[in-house]
């Protein structure tokens, strides 16, 4: 059991993970800890995390990122690229950042922030935790090939997963109780659902990110794994609710039974 009277005098970190349309689970995680009187000090996202995260960061209330989900289109024609790699032009997105964020620094978000993202031309993921805000965020959760990577300081990066799904590497040394939401669903297939060139290719890229976390999820204080988001496409907007709810239900159900008072 954990007692909230232990933890009121720690500093808690929050490691997001990525996961798409899955990653607004996080949303409802963070519900139910502030629900519970538990309030992350330090965040680090990847991808959707990193955006759950900046939204967190920055002071935004769980309904509220709720509606910046909602209201943020994902696959529309007119963010359409035919001059980056990619299919969808990310900074075609910013104007849907910006009424959340009017200032665009690390340094005016209410909560220290890291932001994982990959350098594609270096093969490294980098963390950020300084400076200008948002073309990190949206380099982070740029899934490739389907969003434009985004330059930064000259260097193309792409979505932080890629590298490294579950970054918790920053929160170890400057936090005493590690929380973590991880919302790349991973189960057993059958045959049947690897019956063409898109369900293999899903199948391996699922494969991949969980492989390179697989051995981090052991280091959070405590650590949830939603049920049942594997139901949720990457980009499945009609999900984002369904996504919330699990979240949500996942997390209070959790807290019930290892908090004390």
């Amino acid at each position: 059991m954990i007692k909230l009277s232990d933890l009121s005098n720690k500093t808690i970190g929050l490691v997001l993970s990525g996961g798409g349309v899955k990653g607004v689970a996080h949303v409802g995680v963070i519900k139910a800890l502030l629900e519970h009187g538990i309030v992350p000090d330090i965040v680090s996202g990847a991808s959707a995390g990193a955006v759950v995260g900046a939204l967190y960061a920055n002071g935004i209330q769980p309904e509220d990122m709720l509606h910046f989900f909602k209201e943020t289109p994902l696959l529309k024609y007119n963010l359409l690229t035919i001059n980056k790699p990619g299919l969808f032009d990310t900074n075609k997105y910013l104007v849907f950042f910006e009424k959340y964020f009017p200032i665009n620094s690390f340094e005016s978000l209410e909560k220290q922030l890291y932001i994982v993202a990959t350098n594609l031309q270096s093969g490294e993921s980098e963390f950020f935790s300084k400076g200008e805000l948002l073309n990190t965020v949206l380099a982070s959760s740029a899934l490739p090939p389907v969003f434009s990577p985004v330059p930064i300081n000259g260097q193309l990066y792409a979505d932080g997963g890629i590298m490294n799904n579950f970054p918790v590497d920053p929160l170890i040394d400057t936090t005493e109780f590690i929380i973590g939401s991880y919302t790349t669903a991973m189960k057993v297939v059958g045959e049947n659902e690897l019956k063409n060139s898109f369900q293999l290719s899903q199948r391996a890229n699922l494969l991949m990110l969980h492989s390179n976390v697989r051995h981090k999820l052991s280091i959070p204080d405590l650590l949830f794994t939603p049920n049942h988001l594997d139901v949720i496409g990457v980009l499945d907007k009609k999900g984002i609710e369904k996504a919330y709810i699990i979240g949500y239900d996942y997390a209070s159900g959790l807290l019930e039974e290892t908090l004390s008072s």
